[in-house]
């Protein structure tokens, strides 16, 4: 039996996704290669843990994430979890794949390449192929995989025409027909998602690191949008790459954004450790509750690639945090005093 996880609505969908959800890149081989057996212990323990939103994508692992997760998934019930994946890449045999090196950053054993088609006809098949790799009949949430500049720079204007003249066509109809329940885009920017809420009704966005405990742009302008407009958000990277569940007091450079963090940003990571050592608090269930608190975040999926790491994961957001530690933070201007707060159950 499933321990319980607090769930949210997904935009003004009928679906309810637990507070902490499954990013399926880990289990696609990212950076590195875990075994068929460690990809499954650890999709069991998040299953046992209460989670139920499992988000993967054909680019992880080149079909490598959404084979293991349908494994996964296959054994439940349907109602019993919601499965996130993506469009906008199309995946092709490549007999010169060399499967034994990187290839996008996965260590992956499948002899595939990609392609970009956010066209209808790509959108259409990159759907169908994804129910075949997962071995499922159902997709529940429909993400359009990378669009925007950030991924495509001077491709960027042929790309989003694409999707708006013939891609978003395909979404609309896929959820008109019930064969998905949700639409949205997964990116790791937020200039692309308010651009297209001028095309139609998105019901969320998986956006990577853009709200966090470090930082809160997005409270002024981009999340008062997605009230508005009636989309959640999935909020992955919560620990802005991996510096807020290191900290910065070790011996290696932490990473911010991918990349090592620059000094203003670790000068500020410090300061907020300082409030964690003060009121005892963990800084990574900070981080990972914090975007919680916000009204428009239903979701956070931080990586999870090994059973250990879900178990430590689910202890990190059940951890009590005292309201003072947060408003410590706002005074001491390492919080916007906008950002709404995270409750302490009594």
């Amino acid at each position: 039996m499933a321990n319980a996880l607090a769930k949210k609505s997904l935009g003004k969908t009928s679906l309810q996704v637990s507070e902490l959800g499954f990013g399926g890149a880990s289990v696609g081989n990212l950076y590195q290669a875990i075994s068929d057996d460690q990809a499954s212990q650890t999709l069991q323990a998040a299953i046992a843990s209460g989670i139920n939103l499992f988000d993967t994508a054909p680019r992880y692992g080149l079909g490598l994430s959404e084979r293991r997760i349908g494994d996964a998934l296959r054994q439940l019930p349907a109602h019993d979890y919601v499965l996130s994946t993506k469009v906008g890449r199309i995946l092709s045999p490549d007999l010169k794949a060399n499967v034994n090196e990187v290839r996008y950053g996965f260590e992956t054993p499948m002899p595939f390449d990609a392609h970009y088609d956010y066209s209808y006809d790509g959108i259409m098949r990159s759907y169908f192929d994804s129910l075949q790799r997962l071995g499922l009949a159902k997709i529940d949430v429909l993400l359009v995989h990378d669009l925007g500049a950030d991924t495509h720079g001077e491709e960027d204007s042929f790309y989003y025409q694409q999707f708006k003249n013939s891609g978003y066509k395909a979404l609309q109809q896929l959820r008109q027909q019930g064969l998905v329940k949700a639409v949205g885009l997964g990116v790791n920017e937020t200039q692309i998602c308010e651009r297209v809420m001028d095309l139609g009704q998105f019901d969320c966005f998986l956006l990577a690191g853009r709200y966090s405990l470090i930082e809160q742009g997005a409270l002024t302008r981009f999340l008062p949008k997605c009230v508005a407009h009636g989309a959640s958000i999935i909020l992955g990277g919560p620990y802005n790459s991996g510096i807020l569940a290191t900290g910065v007091s070790g011996s290696t450079t932490p990473l911010y954004n991918y990349e090592p963090a620059p000094q203003a940003i670790i000068e500020r990571v410090a300061n907020i450790e300082k409030v964690c050592t003060e009121y005892d608090v963990t800084l990574a269930a900070a981080a990972l509750q914090f975007p919680l608190a916000h009204p428009c975040v239903a979701s956070v999926i931080p990586g999870l690639g090994s059973d250990v790491l879900v178990h430590k994961t689910t202890d990190l957001l059940a951890q009590s945090i005292p309201t003072e530690f947060w408003l410590s933070l706002q005074q001491q201007g390492l919080l916007n005093e906008l950002a709404p707060l995270p409750v302490m159950e009594q």
